[in-house]
């Protein structure tokens, strides 16, 4: 018989047998449907978001072209040159500042945002009550109106500007590209930013340009040759089609993150495709004898067992996608106040075929194995065995076939991540926990086998239950395992970085940094805020803006650096001078200057941002400083101690050269927290042009949202978790036959049902607490893996957690076995044995 006819015979077989029904499946189709459901609606999610974030990019925007400056205005030349190739121009000044109620002397850190005349060029800017934004006005973020207790007509001061608030901000079309960071939004036009009097020298302020082009133009083009023609300036230039690639990094880093959440969910699923194939097999065990005994081959019982898998697993896969199509539109609604813009719901086939590419290879990666020790079994010896021998292997064509299948599907997640390394890493984490507790499983049934000589019957019988032929132990301490170990990563991920926020950290930091206090301040304000009542510490350290021009000679554009440390060469860096190293950082590399240099400009350099940039003692960097190119030298490395929350920076230079430049200076100050109020107050009042940012609402600010992460990453591997139980569902019901047959037979001999209950309550609990405990230790050690070497924060095991873990787990598989063990206890012996 070719290939044809036994492909052939294979499909007529196995449309007889679906004829039957699919209710011994029904675990197989949940499984591949729950994890093709999540991968379908991140990935149906992304893609929305990508459409609004492209076809709005000129609104995220602001512009069709963008112009960021840093803290220096463009130049005349500049925009002259713009003009002249008809563009449209909208200048943008964001800053942090105070802003203060006139009637109550509260106060609040706001972004605060100054537009010109011509904005928004693209969207509109709506305020509540409408009307336009007034030169002399103010109009604010709902939340500062909140706390402040503000109504449009009510006076404020910023800066040394009284100004009338004239309503609340309903919608601000360039939200995304110029995003409230340190605080609530406040916009002003630039005539009341001039008012304020808080552009001085050396103030950390934005500049940014938008610019309209004439239609029909072209927005790279345009950009490209801005971009050339001031390339000495080191501007950054982008277009509305790159509107916000910090968000789009974000997004793709979130998407490729929970993607693989979801595939844990769909590997687990996985066992559960493997579990229920057994169990479907072991069913139709006389059938397969039958179609043997009359001459059917190997190869054509596998082709039609096959088939059948694969047409349900086309079902589970159609019923995935729907269900997590359906899902898109749930998400965005629940999330619509965290997107950056709102998603554009349609059809997107690309990831909606790449969530039913993945179930396909799980399934089939999953099926083939048990489908081929079924086609390698003689009929004599299926009608013997009332499950399949533990000894028999499928062929070398399927072992090899169900090797092809695994390494598609790892190729697969490979290549489609963002970040390949860290795949890989998930792939090799998946193999390494499935050996974990495969192993781990191994171990309990060698325990259970050693112990079986117990002289209480349930403890005796329940343990040889563990390592009987067919148990299904190993399924269910793997199933359980994986999905319990990425619960607990997350939570002891999100504890550690929880405790160090609200814990450890507020402990070591300073109560307020204030920023933008001018040259001719700074003894004035050591006195004031020395004198302040509460305070016990102020240090002050000089601040520049700076810009990285070149690293060894290379343009900053084209320098190769690690991900983590790429941020560093993007925009306006923080720099400073100091005659001491300070506080908080060790010397790893070089030694520092003397305090009286007054030579050649020195540089000493962060340790962790030098290993990204391949730079070391005796390299150069050069920096813009105000527009002047100024080449560091680098004289040290220092390893700094950021947890500490105190005065830092990565570039640190020698004294001299850059005293000369104008700048601000920034400060720290520490003292008793009841007093913060009145601290702020004080120093605000007598320096109107100075803002000061409570380090302990920052932190709280952060803490909420790990809070809102952390409820993500737990839905997420929740998903997991549940499909861990579909597969104990699964693997329970697979079994029940066995269990009604044993339970008859042990009734038959005089057990009573108190023993028979007790004895598999044995078996699932021993189950339960090593599934629990491997999954304690597991997701310990990759929650310290992704905090201590991805976060780079301090580790502390969270004990609670994997102790709830354990017994949580025990809990879980003792339910199952009791529903397993009641439905069992209530067959009839009469029936069963006569059929027998």
């Amino acid at each position: 018989m070719g290939i044809g006819d036994r492909l052939a015979l294979g499909f007529r077989l196995a449309r007889r047998e679906l004829r039957g029904g699919v209710r011994s499946l029904r675990i197989v189709l949940a499984c591949l449907a729950l994890g093709v459901a999540a991968i379908a609606a991140v990935g149906t999610l992304r893609a929305g978001i990508a459409a609004g974030l492209a076809a709005d990019g000129a609104r995220i925007l602001g512009g069709d072209v963008e112009l960021r400056t840093g803290a220096r205005p463009a130049t005349t030349e500049a925009l002259d040159w713009i003009a002249a190739r008809g563009g449209q121009v909208s200048a943008i000044v964001t800053m942090r500042s105070m802003l203060v109620s006139a009637a109550s002397g509260e106060r609040l850190l706001v972004e605060l945002k100054a537009v010109d005349g011509a904005y928004p060029l693209y969207g509109d800017l709506v305020l509540d009550p409408p009307k336009p934004l007034p030169s002399d006005g103010v109009a604010l973020d709902p939340l500062v109106a909140e706390r402040l207790g503000l109504a449009a007509g009510d006076e404020v001061r910023v800066g040394e500007a009284r100004l009338r608030v004239a309503g609340l901000v309903a919608a601000e079309p360039d939200k995304v590209a110029t995003p409230a960071i340190f605080g609530p939004r406040a916009l002003v036009t630039l005539d009341a930013l001039a008012a304020t009097r808080l552009l001085q020298p050396g103030s950390l302020v934005q500049h940014d340009y938008r610019v309209r082009l004439p239609p029909g133009a072209s927005a790279r083009r345009f950009a490209a040759d801005l971009q050339s023609a001031f390339s000495a300036e080191g501007w950054r230039v982008r277009t509305a089609g790159e509107a916000e690639p910090g968000v789009n990094r974000f997004l793709d880093r979130a998407a490729s993150f929970l993607t693989l959440a979801s595939l844990t969910a769909l590997l687990v699923g996985g066992i559960g495709v493997a579990t229920g194939v057994r169990g479907w097999l072991d069913a139709r065990s006389r059938s397969i004898a039958t179609l043997r005994c009359l001459g059917a081959s190997s190869g054509t019982v596998f082709l039609t067992y096959l088939i059948q898998v694969m047409a349900l697993a086309v079902l589970g896969v159609a019923v995935g996608l729907v269900a997590g199509y359906g899902l898109t539109w749930a998400a965005a609604g629940a999330l619509a106040d965290s997107l950056p813009v709102p998603p554009r719901l349609g059809f997107y086939p690309a990831p909606l075929a790449m969530a039913a590419l993945y179930g396909l290879l799980t399934a089939l990666a999953f099926a083939l194995w048990p489908l081929g020790r079924a086609a390698r079994i003689s009929g004599a010896a299926l009608f013997r065995d009332v499950v399949q021998p533990a000894g028999a292997i499928p062929g070398r064509g399927v072992l090899a076939a169900n090797a092809a299948a695994a390494l598609a599907l790892v190729a697969l997640i490979v290549l489609t991540a963002g970040e390949r390394a860290f795949a890989l890493g998930f792939c090799g984490a998946v193999v390494g926990s499935l050996l974990l507790f495969r192993f781990g499983a191994s171990g309990l049934m060698a325990a259970a086998r050693r112990l079986g000589h117990l002289r209480r019957p349930a403890l005796r019988l329940g343990l040889a239950n563990l390592h009987r032929p067919g148990t299904p132990a190993p399924l269910l301490v793997v199933s359980l395992g994986v999905g319990l170990t990425t619960l607990v990563a997350i939570a002891q991920i999100e504890g550690n970085l929880k405790r160090q926020l609200a814990g450890e950290l507020p402990s070591r930091a300073p109560n307020f940094y204030f920023i933008d206090i001018q040259a001719d301040q700074a003894a004035r304000f050591d006195r004031v805020a020395g004198g302040l009542p509460g305070v016990e510490e102020v240090r002050r350290v000089p601040s520049l803006r700076a810009r990285v021009v070149s690293v060894k000679g290379v343009p900053a554009e084209q320098v190769q650096t690690t991900p983590e440390t790429a941020w560093a060469l993007r925009g306006d860096r923080g720099l400073t001078y100091a005659a001491k190293p300070p506080a908080g950082s060790r010397i790893v590399a070089g030694e520092w200057w003397p305090e009286d240099y007054r030579g050649p400009p020195l540089l000493s350099f962060e340790a962790g941002v030098a290993a990204g940039w391949n730079v070391g003692v005796g390299d150069a960097i050069t920096v813009n400083v105000l527009g002047r190119d100024v080449e560091l030298r680098i004289a040290n490395l220092r390893q700094v101690d950021w947890r500490g929350l105190g005065m830092n920076f990565t570039m640190v230079a020698s004294p001299g050269l850059l005293e000369a430049a104008p700048h601000t200076h920034i400060a720290t100050v520490r003292g008793d927290p009841a007093r913060d109020a009145a601290v702020l107050r004080g120093i605000t009042d007598a320096f109107p042009n100075v803002s000061g940012v409570r380090v302990r609402d920052a932190l709280e600010a952060i803490s909420a949202l790990l809070g809102r992460v952390g409820v993500a990453l737990s839905a997420t591997g929740s998903v997991t978790l549940l499909a861990g139980l579909l597969v104990l569902g699964g693997a329970v019901a697979a079994g029940q036959r066995q269990r009604v047959r044993d339970a008859v037979v042990l009734k038959t001999v005089g057990a009573t049902r108190a023993q028979i209950r007790a004895a598999w309550l044995v078996e699932y609990a021993l189950i339960g607490l090593v599934a629990g405990a491997l999954a304690a230790v597991a997701g310990a050690v990759a929650a310290w893996a992704v905090v201590r070497f991805v976060m780079r924060a301090e580790w502390v095991l969270l004990p609670g957690t994997l102790a709830l873990t354990v017994v949580g787990c025990a809990a879980l598989t003792l339910a199952c076995g009791q529903i397993g063990t009641a439905l069992a206890l209530r067959a009839r012996p009469g029936p069963l044995l006569r059929n027998e």
